[in-house]
């Protein structure tokens, strides 16, 4: 079994591809997990400054 490493997709970002870093290595749809978020916005709390800190955090994968 292939393990994948936590990463920003660049072929499949459509703002800072962490959502479908987050996909990738979760094994989910990128669109369900940016439907996950956009809907976790909806809810007050730290949504925005934890995909900002992510976005510069994590490697661009290769």
């Amino acid at each position: 079994m292939a393990t994948t490493t936590l990463a920003r997709s660049t072929s499949n970002a459509w703002i800072g591809g962490v959502c479908a870093g987050l996909a990738r290595r979760f094994g989910l749809s990128a669109n369900l997990v940016r439907l996950i978020f956009v809907l976790s916005c909806l809810i007050p709390g730290p949504q925005f400054i934890i995909y900002i800190a992510l976005w510069i955090l994590l490697p661009k994968d290769r």
